[in-house]
This record gives structure tokens, C-alpha cells and sequence, in this order.
């Protein structure tokens, strides 16, 4: 039976997938449909829900599960990729409100059946839970190919250990806890073992009790490899368009990768942090651990996530990426918008953020949108040449070579900047902008650097 579409919204369905576009484009730029892009990038099956004012407002599939092969539906299964880390996060906290494992205790107190190796690059400073959420444990592995299908499939503690049958190696610390930021896929590694530890049983049924059916992840699943039944799923194909040999990989590297879920059911993950963070719906976490959760530390990493946005209006999001499956979603803390974006291909991220690009231009998202490159006379760039100091020990100096404008933090290496309009500029290569302010006679007498959620303003040298 069709879907039925409240008419309005079908308008804004229509609008998001009839004009994709990159991300810097300039005015008169055609827009491309989503079935072009999907046929240029190989992809034949896409997923998307979209929340708005804090509820899913629709969710979509696009072409089919394989080549030839049934419509893409919202109850189509995809693999997670990476996106399997927040949700097995909130788990792992799950435990931690129960007092079955601690935030910011030594880990290998909590590792009866395994331990952490750590040598003298840990300089005696001790991994916690906290760190490994974070990214800023230490540990090595940054992720996981998997396994194919009749290929040999390691024990976690062989994962851990780096044995055959692992196709990885061992995880271990290399720097000094807490020290910085470094992606580790074998941090949740870690914590998957943890987690079995705690709760004494297997982590796909840890994970379904404790998370997915209390927020109503009903389509969704960690078991390796799952029971599919009558679930319909997605076939994994290459950047080529040929399918992936041995079809999906296994992933014992579970709270890593192993989720199998829909976008849909990702959406209501998102609703739940949300809910959570209002004290509305706490079915998880309370609403103070979700506020930990998401709360910015080093690299802009929360507990299993990460953070963006302005500190006024800030999101969480996270990518994922397995062998023939690629992902991404958003989810803002405060106005109850966001989205999921599922695909069956690799390099299907690139048409994610397309769609997600999309998607936060025509719900007028502050984050996200496409940038419209003007072209603006050399002479009127020329007015905006000098040096500005944003700190006594920094400055940013601008200069003009043909009709580009150029930046140089003090006096280094020169950055391309682009114009927006005559007095809004942007980078290509960073989330930076820059707005000009000009006096009552119209000249030009500071800058603000917006980057990071931040601004900075810049008086310009007389």
C-alpha cells in the first residue's frame, strides 16, 4: 500500500532530493536528483529518516536492496558501521548508573577475563571507561574490516590479543591516557569486553534490553551475523558498483561495528537523547548522565560521540563505515531536529552529507548547508587587504593575487578565502568564516572569525 504524505511534507521531500548540490557551488549551478547521483556514485540503495520539532517526520527508501533485487523500505536493515559506537555507548553508561562498572576507575579492575597491555608509554597512568568513550584512552586500532562470509571469525579476546584468526592487531596503549584525542576503534573494543563483563552475558542481548527495545529499536540488532527472517536487508557493494565478496562482513568487534539497524530506528536513538535531555523521556539514561554524555571534551568528543555546533544550539552526530555500507546522522540537542542518512556502498558517505546537506537547507538548519560562491571584482577585494590582530600574539593578514583573497595566521602559509557575499567569507578547506565590519563611511575597520562555534574579532592595523 502507498505511504500517505501530509501534503506539506512531501513538499520538503521533494525539495531535499531534487536538488543535491556540493558543498561550495556557485550561483546558476544546476542541482542534481538523488536517482542521478545514486547512478554516478554506484549506490542502489539508500535509506533517510528526517526528525523535525522533535519528532520523526517522515523516513524513505530510495531504489532497491540489490541490484534487480526489492525496494529500499524504512524497515530495511543496513549496517551501522561506526554508528554502532553511540549506541553501544549508552550502554556501556547504562551499566555505569546501575554501578556495574565505573566512569573513572582503572579499567582492568573491571576485566576479570581480560586486560588492558600496558607498557611505559602509559607513563603508569591508568585507562578508565571515560577514555575509552572518548577516544583519549590511548589505545591503538583505529577499525575493523571484518570478516567475509566463510572466512574464519576470531574470538573477542583473539580481536583483543591480535591472534589468528584476527585480521588486526592486538590492542593496546601507545600514549598516555587522557593526554589526547586519537579515534580507536579498539577502545570500544575494550569496552564491548567490559560491558560482558558487568552485565555477565552476551553483548547483543545486553544491548537489546538494555538500549534498543527500551527505545523501540525494534528493527535493529548486534548479533553476528543476524537472524534476518522475513527483515529485509541491504547487499553491500564497492565504490564500483560490484557487490562485496562474501556479501556482509561479520564484525565480532560488535560495540565497534556490529549494528545492524534503519535509519528509522536510528532516528528514534537521536529522539531518545533528545527526549532525555529535556527529562521528557529517560528510558536509557538519566537526563544528568545524557548531559555527560554529551557533554564536549577534548576534540569536541562527548561519551561515544561527537559534538558540533554552537555552544547555543549544538548537535551530536557520528559517521560509520563498513565494508560496503556508509552512513551518517545528526541530531540536534536543542530544537528537536536532525537526521539519518543510510547507504549500500562505499563511498556512499559522500552522497549521505549531500543529502544531509539537503536536508538542513530546506529546514533551514544553522549548521550543514551549502555554501554559494560569489565572485566579487578585485576591487572590491582590495579594500579588504591588511592585517588584523584577533590577540596580541596573533593577527591574520589578507592579500589579493588576480581576484582571489588570501589569509596567512601570522605571516604563514597562504589559505584561499571565498566570498559568500561582499562582506561574508569562508574557507574551503576548514569550518571557518569570516564577516568584514565596516564604519558609518563604509570602510572597512575589523573582522569576526566565526570557527568552532566561536568568534573571534579582529581589529584591522592602521
Amino acid at each position: 500500500m502507498a505511504q500517505r504524505t501530509d501534503p506539506t511534507v512531501q513538499v520538503r521531500i521533494d525539495h531535499v532530493v531534487t536538488c543535491l548540490r556540493q558543498p561550495v557551488y556557485m550561483k546558476g549551478d544546476r542541482c542534481a536528483d538523488l536517482a542521478e547521483r545514486m547512478a554516478a556514485l554506484h549506490i542502489t540503495g539508500i535509506s533517510i529518516a528526517v526528525i523535525h520539532n522533535g519528532r520523526l517526520e517522515w523516513a524513505r527508501g530510495f531504489g532497491t536492496e540489490k541490484v534487480g533485487g526489492k525496494p529500499v523500505t524504512p524497515e530495511t536493515r543496513f549496517q551501522a558501521g561506526s554508528i554502532s559506537k553511540p549506541v553501544a555507548a549508552m550502554a556501556a553508561l547504562h551499566l555505569v548508573e546501575e554501578g556495574k562498572l565505573g566512569l573513572d576507575e582503572d579499567a582492568n579492575t573491571e576485566l576479570p577475563s581480560w586486560k588492558i597491555p600496558v607498557g611505559a608509554e602509559a607513563a603508569g597512568k591508568a585507562v578508565t571507561l571515560r577514555e575509552l568513550l572518548m577516544h583519549t584512552a590511548g589505545t591503538t586500532v583505529h577499525g575493523f574490516p571484518g570478516y567475509a562470509h566463510g572466512e574464519p571469525v576470531p574470538t573477542l579476546v583473539q580481536v583483543l590479543n591480535g591472534e589468528a584468526p584476527s585480521n588486526t592487531p592486538a590492542v593496546k596503549v601507545e600514549t598516555v591516557p587522557g593526554s589526547r584525542w586519537s579515534y580507536s576503534g579498539g577502545g570500544f573494543t575494550v569496552m564491548q569486553m567490559m560491558a560482558i563483563d558487568a552485565a555477565k552475558e552476551p553483548f547483543p542481548k545486553l544491548m537489546h534490553d538494555a538500549v534498543l527495545a527500551p527505545i523501540g529499536m525494534r528493527h535493529s540488532t548486534y548479533d553476528q551475523p543476524p537472524l534476518m527472517g522475513n527483515q529485509p536487508a541491504a547487499t553491500p557493494y564497492n565504490e564500483d558498483g560490484s557487490p562485496v565478496a562474501g556479501g556482509p562482513h561479520t564484525y565480532p568487534e560488535m560495540a565497534a561495528a556490529g549494528l545492524w539497524t534503519t535509519a528509522s530506528d536510528l532516528a528514534q536513538y537521536i529522539l531518545e537523547n533528545q527526549q532525555s535531555l529535556g527529562g521528557h523521556a529517560n528510558h536509557v539514561l538519566s537526563q544528568a548522565m545524557t548531559k555527560q554524555m554529551l557533554t564536549p571534551g577534548i576534540g569536541n568528543w562527548g561519551l561515544g560521540v561527537q559534538i558540533g555546533g554552537s555552544k547555543e544550539d549544538p548537535y551530536f552526530t557520528h559517521d560509520g563505515i563498513n565494508a560496503g555500507f556508509e552512513s551518517v546522522f545528526v541530531g540536534y540537542e536543542n530544537h528537536g531536529d536532525g537526521a539519518v542518512v543510510m547507504t549500500n556502498a562505499q563511498g556512499g558517505e559522500r552522497l549521505a552529507k549531500e543529502l544531509m546537506q539537503s536536508i538542513a537547507t530546506e529546514y533551514n538548519w544553522p549548521n550543514f548547508r551549502g555554501k554559494m560562491m560569489v565572485e566579487l571584482d578585485p576591487s572590491v577585494l582590495e579594500k579588504y587587504v591588511g592585517t588584523y590582530d584577533l590577540t596580541p600574539t596573533s593577527s591574520l593578514t589578507l592579500t589579493v593575487e588576480g581576484n582571489q583573497l588570501f589569509g596567512a595566521m601570522n605571516h604563514q602559509g597562504k589559505t584561499p578565502i571565498f566570498a559568500e557575499s561582499e562582506t561574508h567569507f569562508f574557507l574551503k578547506m576548514a569550518d571557518v568564516e569570516i564577516n568584514f565590519v565596516k564604519d558609518d563611511q563604509g570602510q572597512v575597520t575589523g573582522l569576526v572569525v566565526h570557527q568552532n562555534g566561536n568568534d573571534q574579532s579582529g581589529t584591522r592595523r592602521k
